[in-house]
Order: structure tokens, then C-alpha cells, then sequence
């Protein structure tokens, strides 16, 4: 009887499916799942098409942060959350001039998922960083990298996790899940749409600063 028992063990463990995550993995899979719903793809109609990119929740009753060259003035926005909904969306107020961030209001049916923020101020060059955004159109798309250069003199910071046309607005987070950058734009000299690994956040206390 106890040799079949120790035979039945083995063969389940040969069929049975093993699931197991690293610690890194189960980082990743837990901020994903935290913070993924409350972030938002946006599409904006412009006069020679549309403009794309994402959002971050920031209050439930559907007030967005996102990049301003996202919606360009354009009447015409549309939100899609996490869980497929769309909305049209209205800008409440463009933050400073100079800062390329913008507040949008949605009026959902249920109230939303909403951001987590974290402080900039504490960013070290070589921590690992997560970026959720829309990239040519993907929802909801996990990458990572590191925190690459802290620019203080245009008040970035530089981060080689892939960001690319559709990420701008989104965030970049720490591994406890809490943002520390709005995403918004990457460095492509030649001309080339597609990240190569030089991206840049607007850091979340410069966001917060100006939404106070």
C-alpha cells in the first residue's frame, strides 16, 4: 500500500502542471495586477488621424493624468479602461506650460482603480523600474528596466525600460507597485519610431507639485 501511494505521488508530479515564480517573477506578477487597472489607453482624433497613448487613474470618480502632447487640443477623446469600457473623456486643465502633463475626467459607471504614488525625490540611478502602457496600441503592456540617469537639469529621469508611441501618459513604478514618473517621451535621433533604450519620466513629485 505505501509503495502504490509513493508511486501515485510521483506520477502526479510528472503530470501535474508546476507552478512556480522567482522572486523577481512574483515582483512583476504583483505590481502588474495591482496597478494595471488603473491604467487608462487613450485615443484622441487629430486632424491627420490619431493620436495614442495612456493614462493613470488618479481619482475613482475618473479624473486621469496623462502626457498633454497625447491629445494635442483635440475635442474628441476616448478612454478605454483595463477592464474594456470606453469613455469619452473632457480635459479639466493643462498643468503649467512647460511640463507636458494634462487632467482629463471620464464619468464612469462604478468607481475606478487608482494610481499609487510614490516619491521621485528617493529615485536612485541602477533601482529597477516597471512601465505599464498602451505601445502601438497594446494594452496593458508590462516592460522593465532600470532607472539608467537622474537628468536634473530638464528635471527627467532616464530608464531603459522599453517605452515606445502609445506609452507616453502612463507610469513608470517601483517595485512596491507606486509610481515615480509619468512616461513621456523616448530619444530617437535617427528618426526611428521605436524605442531604443533611452526613455524618459516626468518625475511623479513634479506632477504632484503642479496638481496641488
Amino acid at each position: 500500500m505505501q509503495r502504490f501511494l509513493i508511486l501515485t505521488i510521483l506520477l502526479l508530479q510528472l503530470f501535474l502542471p508546476v507552478f512556480s515564480y522567482d522572486r523577481d517573477e512574483m515582483t512583476n506578477i504583483t505590481v502588474y495586477e495591482k496597478i494595471n487597472p488603473a491604467i487608462v489607453a487613450i485615443d484622441a482624433k487629430i486632424p491627420d488621424g490619431t493620436s495614442s497613448g495612456s493614462g493613470c487613474i488618479i481619482d475613482s470618480k475618473g479624473v486621469i493624468l496623462t502626457s498633454s502632447h497625447v491629445v494635442l487640443n483635440s475635442k474628441d477623446i476616448t478612454v478605454t479602461t483595463s477592464s474594456g469600457d470606453t469613455y469619452k473623456a473632457d480635459v479639466i486643465k493643462k498643468l503649467g506650460s512647460d511640463n507636458d502633463l494634462i487632467v482629463l475626467k471620464i464619468n464612469p459607471n462604478t468607481p475606478l482603480k487608482t494610481i499609487i504614488a510614490g516619491k521621485s525625490s528617493t529615485v536612485k540611478v541602477g533601482q529597477k523600474v516597471l512601465a505599464i502602457g498602451n505601445p502601438f496600441g497594446f494594452n496593458g503592456t508590462l516592460t522593465q528596466g532600470i532607472v539608467s540617469r537622474i537628468d536634473k537639469k530638464r528635471n527627467k529621469i532616464q530608464t531603459d525600460a522599453a517605452i515606445n508611441p502609445g506609452s507616453s501618459g502612463g507610469p513608470l513604478l517601483n517595485t512596491s507597485g507606486e509610481v515615480i514618473g509619468i512616461n513621456q517621451a523616448i530619444y530617437n535621433p535617427d528618426n526611428n519610431t521605436s524605442n531604443i533604450g533611452i526613455g524618459f519620466a516626468i518625475p511623479i513629485d513634479e506632477a504632484i507639485s503642479v496638481l496641488k
